[in-house]
């Protein structure tokens, strides 16, 4: 592990993890009021941008400027579905457009005001009008942390849809069962140094808007394998989602389906979106893998 992963882990463990150890806690942040998400400036400037309205909500287009894009991405972003877009998110999808990607960014509605029950026809929206540009075998879905749980549930749901699978799916950190109810998880939380399992709950209670939150829509770890594109999982071993992706290679392996995990040891939570060496390694090979 390296130093400036320390430095990182130190300073979540400071500032980060009090606004998940509690319900109370969580009940707090999830009153606060949402910003808007808009991109930062710098990645106007660097690319073609463009926002429009889809089932109600924004979902911005980033694609590199006087280039045609023959890679898509739809990317949702994590937050435990309460929390905007970041900085650190929009990082990625710039780098992503670096490398002549077209990549859609949905805003899905948040918790408590919004739930699981907007975001998948909009997000399964947004992926059809992708398709409208790019054949299915150019795009890929990606997400980190409780957006890459989103991301694997909507690939899910695609055969229902009507519509094919991606080219690939990538998950940061997948935040794949709501309900966090795994001894293991309990035995990694003192070790996460930004999330705790008390407050997520309580945020994916939010989530579900009073369904079971152990249905596949909530939790796909719960929901189907095989048919769906291959899968790449990036996880740090300080992650209190780590035991659950565990549990998702052993299904997929006994499943046969095609899931390529990546285990960084040390590494805390959606650890390629951190400014370690690590981070930026498993950022170049995320963007080359989907720019390819």
């Amino acid at each position: 592990m390296s130093i400036a992963m320390r430095a990182v882990a130190l300073l979540l463990r400071v500032t980060a993890k009090p606004g998940s150890s509690t319900a109370a806690r969580a009940q707090k942040r999830m009153r606060k009021p949402k910003r808007s998400g808009q991109p930062p400036a710098a990645l106007r400037r660097r690319h073609d941008m463009s926002v429009r309205q889809v089932a109600g909500f924004a979902c911005w287009t980033v694609q590199p400027r006087d280039e045609a894009a023959t890679r898509g991405a739809v990317y949702l972003h994590g937050g435990a579905y309460t929390s905007e877009i970041t900085k650190q998110h929009w990082a990625l999808v710039g780098a992503l457009a670096d490398e002549g990607v077209r990549v859609e960014v949905p805003l899905y509605g948040l918790a408590p005001q919004h739930t699981y029950r907007e975001a998948y026809p909009l997000v399964s929206e947004v992926y059809r009008q992708l398709l409208e540009q790019l054949p299915a075998a150019a795009v890929t879905l990606a997400g980190d942390s409780a957006g890459a749980g989103l991301a694997l549930g909507v690939a899910q749901e695609l055969p229902a849809a009507g519509l094919p699978q991606p080219r690939r799916i990538v998950l940061i950190s997948p935040w794949l069962d709501l309900t966090l109810g795994q001894p293991a998880v309990q035995a990694v939380a003192p070790h996460d140094p930004w999330l705790s399992p008390a407050g997520l709950v309580e945020m994916g209670h939010a989530w579900a808007g009073g369904d079971d939150p152990s249905d596949a829509r909530l939790s796909p770890i719960n929901g189907p394998l095989t048919g769906l594109a291959p899968i790449a999982v990036f996880i740090g071993t300080r992650d209190i989602f780590y035991p659950d992706v565990c549990r998702l290679r052993d299904r997929a392996a006994a499943e046969g389906a095609p899931l390529d995990v990546t285990v960084c040891a040390g590494a805390v939570h959606v650890y390629p979106l951190t400014p370690t060496p690590e981070g930026r390694a498993a950022a170049t090979r995320i963007v080359k893998d989907i720019a390819q």
